[in-house]
């Protein structure tokens, strides 16, 4: 059999996949992944009491665009190292948007506070649960995105792998913000980002290992 023909036999072999399949199995994982940490967030935690009033609070929803923002930048990310081809990830600067706008008002925030609210306006009443907890709703979380690797081919095992901690972490602080009654800028700024540095740490460290082809 000559190499031409060799050629076209396998490829008369393989399936049509679709352009968007890459696209699809993240939704599909991370779809599977929030609902996961959903359940346990119910199931462990709790909603928030006041949970359909705080719905009409600029507090909460300053919450939810914080993390929800960051979760989108990640998951664009994820999509770019997910390619064997990828290059620098250009993405990382637009991080400091979301960081920097509550950053602000986490100033206006304290320039209008006396002095000595300032303690328990950033210890809050959960300071020690937050972010641990936003680290633990995190790992069903990236299971799934690990799950959703499978079928990328990313060569950069570590950024892949600190991409995928960093959509999980943002993702379940998300998700953790259906618990959490804090509302200060400085708390959400320190703590709820404390998880999340923590948990795109610990993908960088064991990513390598779940990826490894």
């Amino acid at each position: 059999m000559q190499t031409n023909d060799l050629i076209a036999a396998l490829a008369a072999d393989t399936r049509r996949i679709s352009p968007r399949a890459a696209q699809q199995r993240l939704v599909v994982g991370l779809g599977l992944g929030m609902a996961t940490a959903a359940a346990l967030t119910i199931g462990s935690f709790g909603m928030r009491p006041d949970l359909p009033g705080a719905l009409t609070s600029t507090q909460l929803w300053m919450k939810a665009a914080y993390t929800a923002s960051l979760a989108v930048i990640a998951v664009l990310a994820v999509l770019h190292v997910a390619r064997p081809d990828a290059g620098p990830t250009r993405l990382s600067w637009l991080l400091l948007i979301p960081v920097a706008l509550l950053a602000s008002m986490s100033a206006m925030e304290l320039m209008t506070t006396p002095g000595e609210m300032w303690m328990p306006m950033w210890l809050g009443g959960s300071w020690r649960q937050c972010s641990i907890r936003v680290v633990f709703l995190a790992v069903p979380i990236f299971a799934a995105l690990i799950w959703s690797f499978r079928q990328f081919a990313p060569t950069n095992l570590r950024r892949a792998g600190a991409a995928a901690g960093l959509a999980a972490g943002a993702c379940s602080a998300t998700v953790y913000g259906l618990h959490c009654g804090e509302v200060s800028a400085t708390f959400v700024l320190t703590w709820y980002s404390l998880g999340i540095v923590a948990a795109t740490g610990i993908g960088a460290l064991i990513g390598p290992r779940l990826l490894r082809w």
